[in-house]
């Protein structure tokens, strides 16, 4: 939002703060200025020349000899600009003085003519890109006045950073009620020069500062031949149409165009610019329509049907929809409801008769036209997030009161009402212990209401249970002030987050426990974290090949889809740390992943939680003791193991093999299964094709599994007291035919041997001589323990005679002689 200082100390004439320190202050009251900028660099010592006369150059067919008045006498200026024209007005450098580009004047002689000065471009001011003529002054200006202030640049432009809930800061009255705030939150508007006073007061009908005369109607008002009716009230809930007679459409005054220029914008004309000010000074969007070229002396706002036609003020065709608002005459559009106006009903300097327009527009019905129509414009940003609509009469009569002083003109003696929608006024309560509870200050009633009031809160009830307070909330706050929350957030932001203690103050944890999945994934974390890793936070929106659940609004086309995975996305990060120097690496991510909802393309996505790792390099941190080990697949085995456990998936096995599509090298990894085959996950080393990886980095092993929705219950701890007899060891060394898998040996040995069996693990691994063709040696290690005797040779021989002869018998296992 582009706010102009001298603008703010007229709203608020007791601002003693420099521009910087406005800045200062709006930020810590939570909108921060995104740039300062000085509108008058390199202006100083330049002024308005009026020209007197202009003539041929005797020696050059395309210069002209200028007799220019700068204030003080009149001197000669050699001029190349054919647009320079007796009594016009211009930017006039004299000699001695400095231009913004650093060029320093002096009086020089041109084909033997003497030039005193120059007179400037806009490119030459830095004000805008035409270099080929000379910049003309509009406006009623005298010659020898400094340059700047007739511009209206002796000023600073404020770019403040407005949330998208603070729509009262898109005008200059809200940033003055947050700097100068009154008892009240109301802002003494300065006076129109050349106002006579209530605009209304020829008609012979009163008025007041903040209201006027009205002819109001339910849905339509007709007043002076001229109708106003509402069609879509769900769209429209207020339209205020106020005509004007008799006025004389031409540049504006030279206080009105400094102020439009000071904020940015260019002036157009009286009628406009005044619509304009009433704009950035109130926040009310307002428009002018020509009233000649309004069919029917009417408007009608309607839906527009689909594909009609209109002419925007940009010189655009554009065709509207049957769900976009448009502003009608008795025929056809004439504006783009919120949005923008149309070319064939704006004021020109030929319009004598106004109307206009002041109306409340549904937020959500402007977003969208603005969003199907790709424009956007002043108006439709603040109908956007919500203009006031207690503020629409002050409005009017604001933009009235400003083109009769500069355009002269008769007001109708009433302003057609159409009000469907009557709005009606919001009360939120706010409770001090609930303040103390929240803010962990202590602040008493008196105290909060003065906080409160400066803003616009009015209290109306004072004497509630618990000391409360009620207050009302002023239309320009009513869309984001709804429940006590927000008092407390403006309480809070008023009385300064900077005068909050620094200290943590007693305070009682919830006592809602987190969610079980959430539970899962902290400890997930911690088990990580633990070996190592880091933990990445990928965006979820993926390429076509990735996803199978289109977004309608993506960010970029290239990723308009939601991942089925995660580890695409992981491993664009191991890529981003190999292209910095990194080998070691371990990343994991706790991420969701879609797929499509059982109803197909009309069903909402259903997400799945899932745990992906990546990492390459050593083991182990490097150490003056040996170089550590490489990650290899039985490391990532193992981790996979734990993880299984650390999850609580139960009823899951790893089987040897990698799943079609999963990118992992054939035979080189492992495929996580539940019970009925379902495919839970994967884990391996991933090909070299999927990952842009440099020559000397080591292969990626990467992880990916499905987490439990809902998991079961973390298991419970259970004491154990340590062995009171001795344990017996028995070594296996088994030959496995090739198919068979340890896995399944394992799963024999556990349920032949007996609740005596304590432990089991491999020690050994061989292939080779002495070893049949087709098989390998594989050492398992037995031990047998019993909590209440010391077992003996026969215990344990029964039990290992029993393993060998299932094993032979199921599996064709042979034990090694």
């Amino acid at each position: 939002m582009n706010i102009s200082f001298q603008w703010l100390k007229a709203l608020v004439p007791d601002l003693k703060a420099s521009p910087q320190e406005v800045g200062e202050t709006l930020a810590l009251r939570g909108a921060p200025l995104e740039g300062l900028v000085d509108l008058a660099p390199g202006l100083e010592g330049l002024v308005v020349g009026k020209v007197e006369s202009v003539e041929d150059h005797p020696d050059a067919d395309r210069l002209f000899v200028c007799r220019v008045d700068p204030g003080s006498g009149t001197v000669q200026v050699v001029c190349g600009a054919a647009n320079v024209q007796a009594g016009g007005l211009y930017p006039y450098a004299p000699p001695g003085s400095t231009l913004p580009n650093g060029m320093t004047l002096k009086a020089v002689s041109i084909r033997g003519v003497e030039s005193q000065g120059m007179l400037c471009s806009e490119a030459e001011l830095d004000l805008g890109a035409d270099a080929d003529g000379i910049m003309a002054l509009d406006g009623d200006f005298e010659p020898g006045a400094p340059l700047a202030p007739a511009l209206g640049l002796d000023d600073w432009l404020l770019d403040v950073e407005v949330t998208p809930n603070r729509g009262d800061l898109l005008s200059h009255a809200g940033v003055a009620r947050e700097l100068g705030p009154s008892e009240t939150g109301e802002v003494a508007l300065p006076p129109v020069p050349g106002s006579g006073g209530d605009p209304w007061e020829r008609t012979g009908l009163e008025g007041s500062t903040a209201t006027v005369p009205l002819r109001t109607g339910e849905s339509d008002a007709v007043g002076g031949g001229v109708t106003v009716r509402i069609e879509a009230p769900e769209f429209c809930s207020r339209y205020l149409g106020a005509v004007i007679r008799g006025v004389r459409v031409g540049p504006s005054p030279a206080w009105l165009a400094s102020r439009i220029r000071a904020v940015g914008s260019r002036p157009i004309n009286n009628v406009v610019d005044a619509t304009n000010y009433v704009l950035m000074e109130l926040g009310q969007p307002l428009h002018a329509f020509d009233l000649s070229k309004l069919g029917g002396s009417a408007i009608v706002v309607r839906t527009a049907q689909d594909g009609e036609i209109i002419r925007t003020l940009d010189g655009e065709v554009r065709k509207l929809g049957s769900d976009m608002l448009a502003i009608c005459d008795a025929f056809e559009p004439v504006a783009i409801a919120g949005v923008m106006g149309g070319a064939d009903s704006e004021v020109s300097h030929e319009t004598t008769d106004v109307l206009l327009e002041c109306a409340l527009f549904d937020p959500k019905s402007v977003r969208a036209t603005r969003n199907a129509l790709d424009m956007s414009t002043d108006a439709s940003f603040r109908f956007e997030r919500g203009v006031d609509p207690e503020g629409m009469e002050l409005a009017v009569r604001r933009a009235v009161e400003i083109i009769l002083a500069t355009a002269g003109g008769r007001p109708d003696p009433e302003v057609l009402d159409a009000c469907p929608s009557p709005w009606a006024g919001l009360s939120v309560t706010v409770r001090p212990s609930r303040v103390k509870a929240l803010l962990g200050i202590t602040l008493s009633k008196a105290e909060i209401m003065g906080l409160l009031t400066p803003l616009g809160y009015r209290v109306v009830d004072g004497s509630g249970k618990d000391d409360s307070l009620t207050f009302a909330v002023p239309g320009f706050r009513s869309y984001d002030t709804v429940r006590e929350v927000d008092l407390l957030e403006e309480v809070a932001r008023t009385y300064g987050y900077d005068r909050f203690p620094s200290d943590l103050g007693p305070f009682r944890p919830g006592t809602v426990p987190d969610h079980p999945l959430f539970q899962l994934e902290d400890e997930l974390r911690d088990l990580l974290v633990g070996e190592g890793f880091l933990e990445a936070q990928t965006m979820a929106f993926a390429p076509e090949s990735d996803g199978v659940v289109e977004v309608s609004n993506p960010v970029s086309k290239e990723e308009a889809w939601l991942r089925t995975r995660l580890l695409p996305g992981l491993v664009r990060r191991v890529e981003y740390n190999f292209a910095r120097g990194l080998r070691d690496i371990r990343l994991f991510e706790l991420g969701t992943v879609f797929r499509k909802g059982e109803d197909g393309e009309d069903g909402a996505p259903q997400e799945r939680p899932r745990l992906a790792i990546t990492l390459t390099g050593a083991r182990s941190p490097m150490h003056w003791s040996g170089a550590p080990a490489e990650v290899d697949l039985w490391y990532l085995k193992g981790l996979l193991e734990r993880l299984v456990e650390a999850a609580r998936l139960q009823g899951v096995s790893s089987v040897p093999g990698t799943p079609s599509g999963s990118g992992l090298v054939p035979g080189e990894g492992f495929t996580l299964v539940a019970g009925e085959g379902r495919e839970m996950g994967f884990a391996g080393r991933l090909d070299a094709g999927e990952v842009d990886a440099p020559a000397w980095a080591g292969p990626l092993w990467v992880l990916e599994i499905g987490l439990p929705e809902v998991p079961g219950p973390r298991p419970v701890p259970l004491y154990e007291p340590p062995p009171a007899f001795p344990g017996v060891d028995r070594d296996l060394a088994l030959l496995l035919p090739r198919g068979i898998e340890v896995q399944q040996v394992e799963a024999v040995i556990r349920e032949t041997a007996g609740p005596l069996l304590v432990g089991l693990g491999i020690f050994d691994l061989y292939e080779g001589e002495g070893v049949p063709k087709d098989h390998r040696s594989v050492a398992f290690r037995l031990r047998y323990q019993s909590k209440v005797r010391t077992l003996t040779d026969q215990d344990v021989e029964q039990s290992v005679t029993a393993v060998n002869d299932r094993l032979r018998e199921e599996l064709g296992v042979e034990t090694r002689g």
